[in-house]
């Protein structure tokens, strides 16, 4: 299996399956003197890990990321950073139903078709477990990004039809982690906590939409043709598991906008250029602009439901499966870390690249 690693500069390259004894990871291109906080890393994963309220998925794993290499006295080396985070509370019995039969909108069958082989505890490495290496990964990169003020922060934006109204109000990411779903409204916040509480007693789920802004990306970072920054980024988030489509500045509705109402015009303020609106979402041409790129992340709703359902086993056969296990009935609250992380990698991967694009 290849396309374990992802980034040119900064690269991550992850191991592990969910039901494993651990997952993992090592960072290739960390530049050598910069400070990690074990304690910010770790509470990136506490964001990100089950159990953490009574919305998530009980599985019951501390999550606690073990640094191997690349740093010492706090900073980093210069040379690769390996890291592990050991699995703890897996229960394999679970999956003995579908170790032959192929769960409704999973990777099973399309595992099957391209190995011949799967790891069926979890699903193996299709599992979103894997995403813990990833908010590793992007936790640190946050940490190599605080020295360029690039600041990424997300929130729940709808889960479900429950959505939150459009603002240009600034959030804070107190007012974000002070809710069990992350979203930074209080109202709405109590609302989609009621519909996930009604998704888990029918044994449902539901999907969302997770939005991100990251402030302070000079202008400049991206590569044209076929590294633009959008691209990029939208390769990353298409990565997460369930993501079905990803937006930019004003995304679809901005298709539905005519060229009068949509451009940004350039304005001098003091010193700089600015746009006088940001429907492009920070980005032009495939190349940041300076503004804050703004990016919106739909989850589907998770696959694992609580009902019968009908499928299909490796010998043909139709078969009724009711899947087992411990799943979330809504993954946006636990993937706002995730999102934010994989933003991170990309940019700081953007950041390396125009250090070497050309000399001041």
């Amino acid at each position: 299996m290849s396309s374990n690693s992802r980034g040119k500069y900064f690269t991550l390259t992850t191991f592990g399956e969910s039901h494993g004894p651990a997952m993992g990871g090592v960072i290739d291109g960390c530049p050598a003197g910069v400070t990690i906080d074990l304690a910010e890393i770790q509470k990136d994963l506490d964001r990100r890990r089950p159990g953490q309220s009574r919305l998530t998925s009980p599985r019951n794993e501390r999550d606690q990321v073990e640094i191997l290499s690349g740093v010492f006295e706090g900073r980093s080396t210069g040379s690769p950073i390996g890291f592990i985070v050991r699995n703890a509370d897996q229960r394999s019995a679970d999956y003995d139903e579908v170790k032959k039969a192929f769960r409704p909108s999973h990777a099973d069958y399309t595992y099957d078709r391209k190995y011949g082989f799967r790891d069926h505890r979890g699903g193996g490495r299709a599992s979103a477990r894997e995403t813990l290496n990833w908010v590793v990964g992007g936790a640190i990169a946050r940490q190599v990004l605080t020295h360029e003020q690039v600041d990424t922060m997300a929130w729940t934006q709808r889960i479900g039809t429950i959505e939150l109204a459009k603002s240009e109000a600034k959030f804070q990411r107190i007012e974000v982690e002070a809710s069990l779903v992350r979203c930074p409204d209080s109202q709405v916040s109590a609302q989609m906590e009621k519909a996930i509480e009604s998704a888990q007693s029918e044994g449902n789920t539901l999907g969302g939409c997770i939005e991100v802004s990251v402030n302070k990306v000079p202008a400049g970072w991206g590569d044209p043709v076929f590294r633009k920054l959008h691209a990029e980024l939208g390769h990353a988030l298409f990565s997460i598991n369930a993501v079905k489509a990803v937006e930019f500045g004003s995304g679809i509705e901005g298709s539905r906008s005519t060229g009068k109402d949509q451009n940004d015009a350039f304005q001098k303020v003091g010193e700089a250029v600015k746009t006088a609106t940001n429907n492009s979402g920070g980005i032009q041409g495939g190349i940041s602009n300076g503004e804050p790129v703004t990016i919106r992340v739909h989850f589907k709703p998770v696959a694992t439901i609580g009902s019968t359902q009908q499928s299909v086993n490796q010998d043909g056969e139709e078969v009724s499966l009711e899947v087992k296990g411990r799943h979330d009935a809504c993954v946006i609250p636990r993937a706002v870390p995730i999102v934010e992380a994989m933003v991170n990698l990309v940019l700081v991967d953007a950041m390396l690249a125009s250090k070497i694009s050309r000399i001041s």
